[in-house]
């Protein structure tokens, strides 16, 4: 599949014609943009004319799927890994500063209530932060290559008491029985 934008570098419909492409390109009438996807921007004005596309987003705690198509096609697919060292690279970092502080300042003040939380409302931790980031990422890297018209989040909430009392054949958890102990 070979991704192409327009003069002005908005998203066009793909193409598998691959012969095509090439003549455009040996041409000098297309130039590549991008190798990963691979993407060409065309040097000529052309039609604008697009297709509807649904891009589904399967956001997890620890991947991201992508899924661009139209009634009939896929025309991409992807799956990106979070991060998750954030948290443990941070605490590395807090503990290097610690000892530096403890060996420069033997007197220091102690500062308890500069905390970011106290400072900034609506702060999200930095963990989380980057996951957002990388969804966002995600989304706005595919709406640069295809003209994507409606995006469908999948958002899904597993009550995980309840499938293992199904699959052990145990009666459906409710109210405070969510409470007791496993």
């Amino acid at each position: 599949m070979v991704y192409v934008l327009s003069k002005e570098g908005t998203p066009l419909m793909p193409t598998n014609r691959h012969g095509r492409v090439r003549h455009l390109l040996d041409a000098g009438e297309a130039k590549a943009v991008k190798r990963c996807p691979f993407t060409i921007q065309l040097l000529y004005q052309s039609t604008t004319y697009t297709q509807e596309i649904t891009l589904g987003v399967d956001a997890g705690s620890k991947t991201i799927g992508l899924s661009a198509s139209t009634e009939k096609k896929e025309l991409y697919a992807s799956e990106t890994r979070l991060r998750m060292d954030i948290t443990d690279l941070l605490s590395v970092r807090r503990q290097f500063r610690r000892t530096r502080r403890n060996r420069k300042t033997r007197y220091r003040k102690a500062r308890f209530n500069n905390r970011v939380h106290a400072k900034h409302k609506g702060w999200l931790a930095p963990g989380i932060e980057a996951k957002i980031g990388t969804h966002f990422r995600a989304v706005r890297d595919v709406c640069r290559i295809l003209p994507v018209t409606e995006i469908i989040v999948e958002t899904a909430s597993f009550n995980l008491q309840k499938i293992k009392a199904l699959e052990k054949g145990e009666p459906v958890p409710e109210g405070t029985d969510y409470q007791k102990a496993c």
